[in-house]
């Protein structure tokens, strides 16, 4: 077995997080009379954590204390609403449970907010991923490789049999400062030129591709 550890990204890669993300980022804009955004900026602006997201969607005016105050709102908004429309991309669940079947280590590494992601890893997933790290004053935000070292050492697991899958710029730079391959899934928040001009090992269109390369 080449690999044996499968470390996710989240948001665009395991769950479609975009409509919840929107809405709430939509509530706080419209709570202080901003323009809302569409979720194809909303799209745009995921990756780097909730700070970045909220830093681009209000008005460029907006100070860092007031950016602040609103990201706690969103946090506050988005912890009582992000089970209303997400869902798992299709296949996922199929995967997981075969992963889980042969005995493959599983992991998910996100910059969203730690208490988020481990909410959603524990209603989605169950005990098919077990561990689940999110941002925190513990752990740096990708693409530092901080929270891979760390879930691999909570799973036990080798980096040498570890690869790591994502949808993002940032997954292929956090893949690549970890020392370890990237597998850039097509059908999440990024393109197929993006992941591959950032220099993505591998590009898959569907989840069960995953086993072509394991």
């Amino acid at each position: 077995m080449k690999y044996n550890t499968i470390i996710f990204d989240l948001d665009g890669t395991l769950l479609n997080t975009l409509d919840d993300l929107c809405d709430s980022v939509n509530a706080i804009l419209l709570r202080h009379g901003f323009p809302k955004r569409s979720p194809l900026e909303v799209k745009r602006f995921l990756g780097n954590g909730v700070g970045a997201l909220m830093r681009l969607a209000v008005p460029e005016t907006c100070t860092d204390e007031e950016v602040a105050a609103y990201l706690k709102e969103f946090k506050e908004h988005y912890e009582q609403n992000m089970e209303n429309k997400t869902r798992p991309f299709d296949g996922i669940m199929e995967l997981l449970l075969d992963l889980h079947r042969y005995s493959y280590h599983t992991a998910i590494v996100s910059n969203k907010f730690d208490l988020a992601v481990k909410a959603l890893a524990k209603t989605y997933f169950g005990n098919l991923i077990p561990v689940a790290i999110g941002e925190s004053l513990n752990v740096r935000r990708k693409p530092a490789p901080d929270s891979v070292f760390t879930a691999i050492k909570e799973l036990g697991s080798d980096i040498k049999k570890t690869i790591y899958v994502g949808d993002s710029e940032v997954d292929v730079l956090t893949a690549k400062n970890a020392g370890i391959p990237c597998i850039g899934v097509t059908w999440g928040f990024r393109s197929r030129e993006v992941l591959r001009d950032s220099g993505a090992n591998y590009l898959i269109d569907t989840p069960r591709e995953i086993f072509t390369l394991l």
